[in-house]
């Protein structure tokens, strides 16, 4: 029997490469954010990718904040960051890990570049430094301050560390090449003063490590093998190579870049976000209108769903945009084997079976999951008095309409045929009341043949169903016109991005519904329990996906 190909993708190419070469013994990634907002789903991405390869491999996985800048960072972010990255299932080894533990190494590794001739204290304001930085078609010039001796530098550096110098008036710079091409390797700046309280050091310091210098060390101090990060960083890579290796670390990390994930038609800047949700046109990070990790997760995406989106995704080094539907998609096929599919009237008018025994009950038995068997069945009780869609009653129907109309007969889904015989309006002319005849004979599951009709309805029961808010979300941005405004850069939102249906009526067994269960509801879409709004005496279901997909796989 041949041997199988397995196909790797040119991250895990490397790896392999690595290994084998004796590089490295043993794998170890990091998912490192910084914690000045809300996870979405391109991070997502990352943390599944980098949490993948460790386990694959039989390596680490560190989850590690890069909190390097106090002015944008809080503890509610760090705290959000954490249950995203437990609710995808990602398991970190040992504890979270914060860059601001390493402060103090990141402090010494400075002075050690100084001594080496490598650092220098700058005292031009950040605008002089831009102007002197260059092009990217003509070379930066040298700072007067460049050649200031190891003396000097080191007694200013421990005077930025001790307080003596305001916000801007210095700086600690690398010593490497103003005329490079690359302009990050153009003397980048890796101390700042910040006199600021920081979330986990306090006010302990400063100045604070700038990322590009920062990020490297934490990557060697914690044994990282492979620094996966996406292309925007590939410019990056020279500097984050000349921090490690004069540093002098006996086991340098590697970085690799991949591209971005992209969604179509939606909104991922935190900026952006933040702007939303502070003008109450979004309920919060979490909305599920939102494709921060917490909003999918509340709109009752799945860790699976997640999971298999990104695998379709793939990983590459190609820059591309994934059509939202792909994600749906992914929802769908996950839900479709594990929900009940029950029955909701999201849009209620009264159906009375004239001819029905008034009193009696009886309680149907109902599949759970025609696909899958182990879901098991439920008993849900029919009477005289039902509730049943609007529109799935018309007084003139089209052709080709098989639903309820005067005359004609449909079945009610696990229930009895029913012929429509009246139904009455109101003063504004709207339907309040519909009539028909059941013939007995024709009980679901009875084995009756004598006929057959068209149209099958679903249906509650008047007395016994459970009055629920139902939420149909649409995409939030205007889809026709992008997402930002080429004018102005404003955001094109879509003004019918959320329904709130309040009059709807679901089984009575959705009473017992826990916060995040997620149900099909019959020809409506998948739905869940919201974990923020719903009660057991008002349950609040967010439509999580519709039934129909525009996205074909393999196309």
């Amino acid at each position: 029997m041949e041997n199988e190909v397995v196909s790797k993708n040119f991250i895990e190419q490397i790896i392999d490469k690595d290994l084998e070469e004796g590089v490295y013994t043993q794998v170890c990634t990091r998912f490192p954010p910084e914690p000045n907002g809300y996870l979405h789903i391109g991070h997502a991405k990352s943390i599944l990718l980098n949490y993948g390869l460790a386990k694959k491999y039989g390596g680490r996985f560190h989850l590690r904040f890069d909190d390097t800048n106090p002015m944008k960072e809080k503890s509610e972010f760090v705290e959000s960051i954490i249950e995203d990255v437990k609710w995808l299932g990602a398991v970190y080894d040992g504890e979270v890990l914060f860059a601001s533990n390493y402060f103090d190494q990141m402090y010494e590794a400075a002075v050690k570049l100084i001594k080496k001739g490598k650092a220098y204290v700058c005292d031009l304001s950040a605008e002089e430094i831009r102007q002197y930085r260059g092009t990217l078609t003509e070379p930066g010039k040298n700072s007067p301050y460049r050649d200031r001796s190891v003396e000097e530098n080191l007694d200013l550096f421990e005077r930025m560390k001790n307080g003596e110098f305001e916000d801007g008036s210095r700086v600690l710079r690398a010593k490497i090449d103003m005329s490079s091409p690359n302009i990050n390797m153009r003397d980048p700046v890796i101390y700042r003063v910040a006199h600021m309280t920081h979330h986990n050091t306090g006010d302990k310091w400063c100045i604070y490590p700038m990322y590009d210098f920062a990020h490297p060390i934490e990557d060697a101090i914690e044994g990282v093998t492979h620094s996966i990060c996406t292309l925007e960083f590939e410019d990056h890579r020279p500097l984050y190579d000349w921090v490690v290796r004069e540093l002098e670390y006996p086991h340098p990390p590697k970085q690799i870049e991949f591209a971005k994930l992209y969604l179509q038609n939606v909104i991922t800047g935190k900026r952006y976000i933040k702007k939303l949700v502070e003008e109450n046109i979004v309920d919060g990070w979490d909305d599920p209108r939102l494709v921060s990790i917490a909003a999918l997760r509340r709109r009752g995406f799945t860790p699976e769903s997640i999971q298999m989106f990104m695998d379709l995704v793939g990983v590459s080094k190609s820059q591309s945009s994934v059509d939202y539907a792909m994600l749906e998609y992914c929802i769908r096929e996950d839900l479709k084997l594990k929900c009940s599919r029950v029955m909701a009237v999201l849009d209620p008018v009264k159906l009375i079976i004239d001819n029905y025994p008034e009193g009696q009950v009886e309680y149907m038995d109902v599949v759970n999951n025609q696909e899958n068997e182990a879901l098991g069945t439920r008993k849900v009780p029919f009477c005289r008095e039902l509730y049943i869609e609007r529109e799935d009653f018309m007084e003139e129907p089209p052709k080709k309409y098989f639903r309820l109309y005067p005359g004609n007969e449909v079945r009610l889904m696990n229930g009895y045929f029913v012929t429509c015989t009246d139904y009455k309006k109101d003063e504004n002319g709207r339907v309040t009341e519909i009539h028909c005849t059941y013939d007995p004979q024709t009980r679901s599951g009875s084995g009756f043949t004598g006929r057959k009709v068209k149209g099958t309805i679903h249906w509650v029961a008047a007395p016994y169903a459970v009055r629920a808010t139902v939420r149909l979300y649409e995409n939030l941005v205007d889809e026709e016109k992008g997402v930002y405004n080429k004018e102005d850069g404003s955001l094109n939102l879509n003004p019918d991005s959320l329904t709130v249906l309040d009059n709807c009526y679901v089984e009575p067994d959705l009473a017992n519904a826990l916060a995040g269960d997620s149900f099909q509801f019959v020809r409506q879409g998948y739905f869940c329990v919201d974990v923020k709004d719903s009660t057991p005496l008002a349950p609040v279901f967010n439509r999580i996906v519709s039934l129909k997909s525009s996205y074909k796989p393999g196309k």
